[in-house]
């Protein structure tokens, strides 16, 4: 199993390509089971779920094939990716596939949709939290599917149609509001998502499929129309580059020191989280091919941050903020309200360390002037960033293992950071 090494102390110069974005690379894949003709999709990054994703596509028929990489970047950056799902040949998503990455579910909406039956087992992916599927079985039920749960499959069928209805979400769930969008772009009538999830990434999938052919309005806002077409044609469309992956690297410069060029970034998926980083105390401009990120001579400001939807704070860096946080002059707090077992990094920045207390959903961090390098363990995918930020300006050497959970969403992340000057490389077992 690999791991990373990290001998921190060194100051980040120069540039990091943003990939395109997971979260949004996912749903735009799966939508492609929505067409018998080709989707094309731009800037697609090269990642573990991605291509456990391309497997499970595989299993359901759909043809794909892979050529190129962005323009002016290294070998094995972002890909253009052809799907092709002529002929469904298989309407079951078996539990060997779903269970190794919880957006293998999303496929029930448009199977569902496109063949009127759709079996797929219930999901997997990153231990933080239970994440149930009742907000996508209330959805598709009030769309008029008959769904039973036998065995640990979800069995949904609608052999007559999907039939547009208003559905409010109790809670805002991004997957589900993915899912249940795609469902209704072939429902007879209107379909109306209130309370819908307001990610870019949510806004991502419904352009694509508007220029596919769907009738999508309202996408970024908490209420989503969909006015439901008898088909979908092919089109071309390119992945949004990651916001997440941008903040990460922010915080890295925050964390590390330095000055460097995040290129592609897009400082309007992320505002929230650059207005936190610039009261820490990180220097951030817009240039001509992305963001610019600096660390002042003040050292890092203690933030108080809780995690909400979009526009808020994303949960999916609230490991790597306090990360950063463990060596601000003073005292940090991070309220996480989106998973309830989020935490699990806090012991191993101990190891480093850190200073963190837990109550409740609240985690306190009193800077420390120091980290020391250690060995630390991944425990999901985002916790894995936190740990290389860290180890980034520990004094000596630190070894992150299992990163197994890294390749599932950052794109050469070893090989990114060397080029800006750190000492990181990879281990193979």
């Amino acid at each position: 199993m690999d791991s990373i090494r990290i001998v921190g102390g060194r100051e980040l110069n120069g540039v990091i390509p943003i990939s395109g974005a997971k979260n949004a690379a996912l749903p735009l894949m799966i939508a492609s089971v929505m067409t018998d003709d080709t989707l094309t999709l731009d800037n697609v990054p090269h990642l573990a779920d991605v291509e456990q994703l391309l497997r499970l596509l595989g299993n359901q028929g759909v043809d794909y094939s892979v050529n190129g990489r962005r323009e002016r970047q290294g070998q094995g950056y972002s890909r253009t990716i052809h799907f092709t799902a002529r002929n469904i040949v298989d309407t079951t998503a078996p539990y060997e596939l779903v269970s190794k990455m919880r957006a293998s579910f999303w496929v029930i909406g448009p199977l569902l949709a496109r063949m009127g039956r759709a079996r797929v087992s219930l999901p997997g992916g990153c231990a933080i939290g239970t994440r149930p599927v009742d907000l996508f079985i209330d959805g598709l039920q009030a769309l008029g599917a008959e769904i039973e749960i036998d065995s640990g499959y979800v069995d949904a069928r609608a052999p007559k149609g999907l039939v547009g209805a208003r559905f409010v979400f109790p809670k805002v769930s991004v997957g589900a509001t993915h899912t249940l969008m795609m469902a209704a772009v072939f429902a007879k009538g209107e379909t109306v998502l209130v309370n819908a999830a307001m990610e870019p990434e949510v806004v991502n999938l419904a352009q694509c499929l508007n220029a596919m052919g769907a009738k999508i309005s309202g996408a970024g806002t908490p209420e989503i129309r969909i006015d439901g077409v008898t088909g979908l044609s092919g089109a071309r469309f390119t992945v949004l580059p990651d916001r997440i992956e941008t903040g990460t690297y922010a915080m890295a410069v925050a964390m590390a020191g330095g000055d460097v060029v995040l290129e592609g970034a897009e400082a309007n998926l992320l505002q929230n989280v650059l207005d936190v980083l610039t009261t820490a105390g990180a220097e951030i401009s817009t240039v001509e091919n992305g963001l610019r990120i600096k660390r002042n001579g003040n050292g890092i400001l203690p933030v108080d941050v809780t995690t909400e939807p979009f526009p808020g704070f994303p949960t999916d860096l609230q490991a790597q903020l306090m990360a950063l946080m463990t060596m601000a002059n003073g005292r940090s707090h991070i309220t996480e309200t989106i998973f309830e077992n989020r935490f699990m990094h806090v012991q191993e920045l101990a190891r480093l360390g850190a200073h963190i207390s837990l109550s409740g959903q609240t985690a306190t961090i009193d800077g420390v002037s120091r980290l020391k390098g250690a060995p630390v363990m991944a425990t999901d995918l985002r916790a894995s960033a936190s740990l290389v930020i860290a180890g980034l300006a520990a004094e000596g050497e630190t070894t992150v293992n299992r990163v197994y959970h890294l390749d599932r969403g950052f794109e050469k992340l070893e090989e990114k950071l060397s080029l800006c000057g750190a000492h990181v490389e990879r281990i193979s077992a």
